[in-house]
């Protein structure tokens, strides 16, 4: 029944309420300062928007639990310090996604904060570290690299011949591998996170293993080649330790979900047999149960996609790891189930990725691939997505159907728009990184329409999408913060690619091969710095 998407969720832990099953899940957002912060006026434009609606659970982007592991710069940070200076603003977020001024507490969202460690993954020049400071990583192991070993002596390392394409060698070193007081200080980071978000009024966290962060990259065989208690063969011990550590620290009703990736499952190098899949499938199933078994979790999120092979970024669905991640859901939700022990407390399914219409969330709760639904990028294109699916329903039912009929989507998506320069080097991050950006100015633009006060004192409405944006000015706003309405895009355009050519030229002596043409490395570098 399309009621059942608002109908009340209990959350099987914490005994927590969720006043329906629809969640607004964690974006990148970069809106903090550069270098990262704590939440900003941005943030709190932002999420005064998505509370004005009827979600049942509001996320926050990633918040980073190390200072010098950043993404893209512009992330929340927890503080090193817990005290009331640095958890003011902090405090704030939470005040404004309950709406406490405007909505009962029986209605309010719950408030969950994301915790994150980028690894490996946190770039050069904008990840919070000197350049000649390699991140930490459970091994020493590239992004874009599945296979690079350390030698015995630990001074040389071995690529594999598929080596990274030159611009993720720009990007990402390779990685320290982490000793065991580096995973102590990390999982004790997570911790204080925790603790941030419980003393700051959250009523809950997400640890992210996905999306080839630092969890994941313990989980993944690929980037995990240790011999030690936290090799791949014994993967889920890292995230069982925090998760651990921080139950210990929380009430009972603080909410403790995790996210999953799928995609690490799905093995690389062609099209798999259907023995590998199957493989793939189960190595997954069995950590999913794991996780179950532990009956401390209240959710669980089941995502996809990586850096290397960035699904999550996208809309599209033709690659294979996409077509995995559609059944696996359901797999999850049922692996957990299985033989599970009667006083075993079962965490929900947040099923998130391709909801864009009524049919999707009413069929994903109908065929059993979620408990409950989680909307990204419809959450930025229509921040009251929720009260257009209760319109949607009553309209279905006065025409006496089912919304499990209604496949128009809710919002146009600009994905197919965003055309990448025919001078981009065909390497799928750069991609997904002009659709990121578009999504990042929309959020932004969303943030400063709430920052302005109407004159009745109310804030002014969300502006409508801008589909005429295209993914070269997209990427421009994005990285670059003025008022773009005083200025000619095509001028400030010019001037940023010819700023861009000039610093990859000064690069391109650290980076250039001897046996490659400069101009290759120009060709190539140019789109990452543009």
């Amino acid at each position: 029944m399309a009621s059942e998407i608002f109908s009340p969720v209990i959350l099987p832990f914490s005994g927590r309420i969720m006043p329906n099953r629809l969640i607004k899940v964690a974006l990148y957002e970069h809106l903090s300062k550069i270098h990262g912060g704590p939440p900003n006026e941005y943030h709190m434009g932002l999420y005064t928007e998505w509370a004005k609606n009827d979600w049942g659970m509001i996320v926050t982007g990633n918040v980073q639990v190390s200072q010098d592991h950043l993404t893209l710069g512009r992330d929340i940070v927890v503080p090193t310090l817990i005290n009331e200076e640095t958890l003011a603003q902090f405090k704030k977020l939470p005040r404004i996604i309950h709406a406490e001024d405007s909505r009962q507490p029986s209605t309010r969202p719950l408030a969950v904060m994301q915790l994150s460690h980028v690894g490996r993954q946190s770039p050069n020049f904008i990840g919070g570290r000197s350049i000649h400071i390699p991140p930490l990583a459970p091994s020493p192991v590239r992004v874009g690299s599945n296979r690079c070993v350390q030698s015995n002596d630990g001074s040389t390392f071995l690529e594999a011949q598929d080596a990274p394409h030159l611009s993720l060698r720009a990007l990402f070193q390779v990685p320290r591998e982490m000793t065991l007081d580096d995973i102590k200080e990390v999982q004790q980071a997570f911790i204080r996170g925790a603790l941030t978000a419980l003393r700051a009024g959250f009523d809950g966290i997400q640890v992210h293993c996905a999306h080839g962060y630092l969890l994941a990259q313990f989980l993944n065989p690929k980037s995990n080649i240790r011999t030690d208690q936290y090799s791949a063969e014994n993967a889920l011990r890292m995230v069982r330790e925090i998760i651990d550590g921080i139950r210990d620290v929380v009430p009972r009703d603080f909410v403790v979900g995790i996210k999953i990736n799928s995609a690490d499952y799905v093995s690389s190098g062609g099209k798999p047999s259907d023995e590998t899949v199957l493989k793939d499938i189960q190595h997954a199933l069995d950590h999913i149960r794991s996780i179950a078994q532990w009956g401390t979790i209240d959710f669980v999120e089941i995502s996809g996609g990586d850096y290397e092979s960035p699904d999550f970024m996208t809309t599209k669905a033709t690659s294979p790891r996409q077509a995995f991640f559609a059944d696996f859901a359901k797999e999850a939700r049922d692996a957990m189930k299985l033989d599970a022990p009667a006083d075993v407390i079962i965490p929900l399914v947040l099923l998130t990725g391709g909801l864009r219409s009524p049919a999707h969330l009413q069929t994903a709760l109908d065929a059993g691939h979620a408990d409950i639904l989680g909307i990204g990028r419809g959450s930025i294109l229509c921040p009251d997505l929720p009260s257009i699916l209760r319109e949607r329903i009553a309209k279905a039912t006065a025409g006496g159907t089912s919304i499990a009929s209604d496949g128009e989507p809710f919002a146009h998506e600009p994905d197919a728009d965003l055309k990448v320069p025919f001078w981009f080097p065909k390497v799928p991050l750069i991609g997904a990184g002009v659709s990121i950006a578009w999504y990042n100015v929309r959020m932004r633009r969303i943030a400063e329409s709430q920052m302005v006060k109407t004159a009745d004192g109310e804030q002014s409405p969300a502006p409508p999408p801008t589909f005429e944006m295209s993914g070269v000015e997209a990427m421009v706003r994005m990285w670059v913060w003025m008022d773009w309405n005083k200025l000619k895009f095509q001028a400030v355009s010019v001037a940023m690619l010819i700023l861009a050519a000039v610093f990859v030229l000064c690069s391109l002596a650290g980076l250039r091969k001897l046996h490659t043409p400069w101009w290759h490395d120009v060709y190539c570098l140019f789109p990452l710095h543009s």
